[in-house]
C-alpha cells in the first residue's frame, strides 16, 4: 500500500475540499445505465464471467484517475492519495442469505486480474464468515453486484460528517431496452474530493473502456 500526501493548500479543488470537510460534510451519489450488450457478447463468446469482466473494466476506470484513489489519515489530517485501490467484491451465500467480503487485488492485465478474481470469489465460497475488514485494507473500495433487479436509483448513507472517501459502487441486473441491453450502475464519493462532474465521469470513462475492451 502505497501513496503521496497531498498538499491541501496547492490542490486544485483546495476550496472545494475545505468547503466539504469543516462546513458541510456530505457525498454525492448517482444512478446511470450503462449500455453493456458488447460485453455480455464478449463475455459469452469467450467463455468467461459478465461478472468478472466488469468488475475488472471498473477497477481499471477507478485506477485512471487519481480523484477516484483518494485517502484521508484522520490521525494526521492528511489528504493523500493511493498508487492505486483495489474491489472488495462479495460472494452471497443463498442458503444462509449473507454475504462474505472477498479482497481482490487490482491488477492492470486483464488475465492476471481475472485469475486472481475468480480464484478469490471460490475461496469465499467455502466460507460463511463476514470477514470485512477496511481498518487494515485504506485503499480498498466497496463494489457490490444487486443481482436480483434492475433498479433505477439507489443511495448509500454514512454517518453525518464521516470523511470516507473511497468510491462505493454498487450495480444491478442488466435489462433489455430498445434492443440493448443496459445495466444500472450506482456511485457514491465524498463531495470534498468529488462534485457531479468527477461522479458524472465515473459512467464516461466506464463506458469508454467497455469499448476498448470488447474491440480487442
Amino acid at each position: 500500500m502505497n501513496y503521496r500526501v497531498v498538499d491541501q493548500k496547492t490542490y486544485y479543488r483546495s476550496g472545494v475540499f475545505r468547503r466539504f470537510t469543516e462546513d458541510c460534510k456530505c457525498s454525492t451519489s448517482m444512478t446511470a445505465r450503462i449500455d453493456v450488450t458488447d460485453l455480455v457478447a464478449r463475455s459469452k463468446e469467450t467463455g468467461t464471467k459478465f461478472y468478472l469482466n466488469f468488475l475488472y473494466l471498473l477497477s481499471r476506470t477507478l485506477n485512471s484517475r487519481d480523484d477516484y484513489k483518494m485517502g484521508y489519515l484522520w490521525e494526521t489530517k492528511e489528504l493523500i492519495c493511493y498508487d492505486a485501490i483495489n474491489p472488495t467484491q462479495y460472494v452471497f451465500h443463498e442458503d444462509t442469505e449473507t454475504c462474505t467480503p472477498v479482497y481482490t487485488k487490482y491488477d492492470e492485465d486483464y488475465q492476471r486480474f481475472y485469475a486472481g478474481a475468480f480464484e478469490d470469489v471460490e475461496r469465499a465460497k467455502k466460507t460463511k464468515e463476514y470477514g470485512l475488514d477496511p481498518i487494515n485494507r485504506p485503499n480498498w473500495f466497496d463494489a457490490s453486484y444487486i443481482p436480483w433487479i434492475s433498479y433505477d436509483s439507489l443511495n448509500i448513507e454514512l454517518p453525518d460528517g464521516y470523511l470516507y472517501f473511497p468510491p462505493i459502487v454498487n450495480w444491478g441486473k442488466y435489462r433489455e431496452e430498445n434492443g440493448r441491453l443496459v445495466m444500472p450502475v450506482s456511485v457514491r464519493l465524498n463531495h470534498a474530493i468529488a462534485d457531479g462532474y468527477l461522479v458524472a465521469n465515473v459512467f464516461r470513462l466506464l463506458q469508454r473502456e467497455i469499448e476498448s475492451f470488447v474491440q480487442r
